[in-house]
């Protein structure tokens, strides 16, 4: 299992006054200017360093594999994961699958942020109803399994590819508005929650008495204020800052800072069965000593190891009718699902990569992606979006009824100008037209009958349905899920093997994990290999 080595980011704390007194402070190396100063203006620079993982999750050391490259049959003769070798960059992923506790706090939070907004609560409830079946007696799962304390290990299902991403930002921001709080730079959770004596009216959970946190809102400086701020707030060096409550200059925490962590996001398709295969364990100077059909090494789904000689390694139905083995000697020790924590982790030191429960991914289905995409951290189903803005002179974020920013379709594949981009705001259009072709026209018709108006980014095209349900099941609402589950045979424990189901269906052999994208180098643990030396930047003293 590999693990990370490194600390959380630390913000030097009233850095500007210790590194003044230094004999040696730190300097721009391109301009001279001392750096954390607030008599020179105030530039800041912080301690550079990897940050920790959010909440849950491990690191995964990225590289280069054969995605599709376990596959050892294709049953359906699809050709559906044509061996290609690609680059996955570092990223973060769930140790565990997503459980019902987890899915319950998320539902907590919702009665406690917005308690009048039924609606909000109802959209996300799993659709307990997957465990009907016509012919078979499932009927106490419905009630039971994801509220029973019994199952509060188990892997949420009967939840939706759109509501695993809302999932991903209510996680976002919990964690981070916590780490504000928790550090001081908000307002305490006992204050937030009027029990601090000079607490605000704002109920737990909130960030002011009339809307929640969200994290993004919260970077662009629209969450502050008296009785939000908190005890600890960061130093503001800008000579323009005016002093706040306790006399000094102060601002909310930025993302320069490195105090706030990356959002949390379903992993690629790409990205899961890299991390399922594990490979890292098998790996040595480069050179990968042995493959794997399934997380674990060997070509059976029994364990060689003494101590756990014969049993089964994963959470899948054996075969016709067997879903958990002989009384007296259950092979998976599991009928549906198992705990999120059952069996051995793969040598990245994740569970159940295999079995338990299918996993969503973030990609859109289609069956040439394994050619399409590109060689580094390939995806399909990026839909660019900007932030809405209700001031452009101020850069004021425009919200919705939740607290979070408006998002509308990107129209342009690069910065604009500012003419174009305040245009854009005030209802223009600020894209070049595409270029007439030889028959004068601007844009092909689609066989939808729709004008066909392409740009980069995809917000302008059109797109045609004609065949959907005709002649093909595959839309843009396609998403991937990999992994195998409780009721699949072990063919689909390969993390090769890719299905995939409409982005608002469920059901109860399907759940997910979160990722988090890493920033900065992708070397987990540099510990005792080699490296070329780095030098340091020379001083510079301007008096010489």
């Amino acid at each position: 299992m590999i693990k990370r080595f490194t600390k959380s980011a630390l913000l030097l704390g009233c850095v500007g006054l210790l590194l003044g007194s230094c004999s040696n402070p730190m300097r721009s190396q391109k301009t001279g200017i001392v750096y954390n100063n607030k008599d020179n203006g105030g530039y800041m620079r912080f301690k550079q360093t990897h940050p920790a993982p959010g909440p849950g999750l491990v690191a995964i050391e990225g590289g280069t594999f054969v995605w599709g490259g376990s596959a050892d049959q294709d049953v359906a003769y699809e050709y559906n994961n044509v061996r290609r070798r690609i680059t996955v960059g570092s990223f973060y992923m769930d140790e565990t699958e997503v459980s019902n506790q987890d899915w319950l706090d998320y539902l907590h939070y919702i009665s406690i942020t917005f308690p009048g907004d039924r609606e909000l609560y109802y959209n996300a409830t799993p659709d307990t109803l997957v465990w009907r079946r016509p012919l078979s007696y499932n009927e106490p799962y419905v009630d039971n399994y994801l509220r029973h304390p019994a199952f509060q290990d188990y892997p949420v299902v009967g939840v939706t590819w759109d509501q695993a991403k809302e999932y991903c930002v209510f996680r976002t921001n919990q964690m981070n508005e916590n780490i504000l709080r928790e550090s001081g730079r908000l307002a305490s959770w006992k204050d937030a929650s009027g029990n601090g004596g000079a607490g605000t009216a704002a109920a737990s959970g909130k960030a002011s008495a009339t809307e929640p946190f969200d994290t993004e809102i919260y970077l662009n400086g629209q969450i502050k204020g008296q009785g939000i701020d908190g005890k600890k707030m960061m130093p503001d060096m800008n000579p323009l800052a005016k002093p706040g409550t306790g006399g000094k200059p102060t601002r909310t925490v930025r993302m320069e800072d490195g105090i706030l962590k990356p959002s949390f996001r379903l992993p690629s398709e790409a990205e899961w069965e890299y991390a399922a295969m594990g490979l890292a364990g098998n790996t040595q100077y480069e050179n990968i000593e042995d493959g794997k059909i399934y997380p674990w090494n060997g070509m059976g789904v029994r364990s060689p190891k003494k101590r756990t000689r014969g049993m089964i390694m994963a959470n899948f139905k054996r075969g016709a009718g067997d879903n958990m083995g002989v009384a007296g000697s259950l092979n998976d020790k599991a009928d549906i699902t198992a705990p999120v924590r059952s069996f051995e982790p793969n040598d990245f030191g994740l569970y159940n990569m295999a079995g338990n429960v299918n996993e969503w991914t973030g990609d859109t289905y289609r069956q040439m992606t394994f050619e399409d995409a590109d060689d580094f951290n390939p995806f399909r189903g990026n839909e660019w979006t900007n932030k809405k803005l209700a001031d452009p002179e101020k850069g004021l974020y425009a919200k919705d009824k939740y607290g979070r920013p408006i998002r509308e379709a990107a129209k342009s594949n690069k910065k604009l100008s500012w003419a174009e981009f305040t245009a854009q705001q005030q209802g223009g259009n600020s894209v070049t037209p595409p270029a007439t072709n030889a028959a004068g026209t601007t844009a092909a018709i689609a066989a939808s009958g729709k004008p066909f108006k392409h740009d980069q980014r995809g917000a302008a095209d059109s797109t045609d349905n004609s065949l959907y349900g005709v002649t093909t099941l595959v839309n843009d609402r396609s998403k991937v899920y990999k992994g195998g589950s409780w009721n699949d045979r072990a063919m689909w424990l390969n993390p090769a093997t890719r299905r995939f189901m409409d982005q608002g269906e469920a059901s109860a052999e399907v759940g997910f994990r979160c990722a988090m994208t890493m920033v900065g180098a992708p070397e987990i643990n540099p510990n005792g290999k080699s490296h070329f030396s780095v030098k340091k930047p020379k001083n510079y003293n301007p008096k010489k």
